[in-house]
């Protein structure tokens, strides 16, 4: 199966159009206030529109209310990404209420951590690990950490999964190779300053992944 790259953070048409031309299969767009990567509902509604049927369109959340929800499915994205402490109760819940399909992100450190894994996957499209976050980190991902790929092996390898966590230009072959992950995500890896997306990033990142991939 062909490796999915997905491109989050992005903020405008520009970055949206150099995502897609250079491959990307998903593109995110986050609504969470604390994050510099922060869009407002209409402005995210504006470039999923843009985005059409060129790309997978995601909007990050952490933690939505169900009135959070249905503003989201009013936008008509493909996934919705939870990216905060839902519960796997939660999730089912979320998963009753939305239209969108679902990526569940959760925080890997060490071997107890994957436990979670097998307990979420069976309820959304996709499992996103990503690097467990500093105790005085404001945010639950995009921190540019990277976490320890050997622990993965002890994974089920039939299960699909997405690798995010400090994820760059620099590391993403390696990571491609090392971990042969179903999906890849970025965020931080490809900007220029924080929350600022790089376009040239943008295309080394999604060359680099492809070419590892094969």
């Amino acid at each position: 199966m062909q490796l999915q790259i997905k491109i989050c953070g992005l903020k405008s048409k520009e970055m949206v159009d150099t995502a897609i031309n250079a491959g990307a299969d998903l593109i995110g767009f986050v609504h969470f206030a604390k994050s510099p990567r922060h869009l407002e509902l209409d402005a995210i509604g504006e470039l999923i529109n843009y985005v059409g049927a060129r790309a997978q369109s995601v909007i990050l959340t952490v933690n939505p209310t169900d009135e959070m929800i249905s503003q989201y499915d009013q936008l008509r994205p493909h996934y919705i990404q939870l990216h905060g402490s839902e519960s796997v109760d939660r999730v089912n819940e979320i998963k009753e209420k939305a239209h969108a399909r679902l990526i569940k992100a959760l925080p890997v450190g060490d071997f107890e951590d994957l436990a979670a894994v097998g307990q979420y996957h069976p309820l959304v499209d996709w499992v996103l690990l990503d690097a467990k976050p500093p105790k005085d980190a404001t945010r639950p991902g995009g921190n540019g950490e990277v976490f320890d790929w050997s622990i993965l092996k002890a994974l089920d390898p039939n299960l699909r999964f997405m690798l995010s966590g400090g994820l760059n230009v620099e590391n993403v072959a390696d990571a491609v190779k090392q971990v042969q992950p179903a999906a890849i995500d970025v965020s931080s890896g490809v900007e220029r300053a924080k929350g600022e997306k790089d376009a040239e990033k943008i295309r080394r990142f999604i060359s680099q992944a492809t070419i590892a991939s094969v």
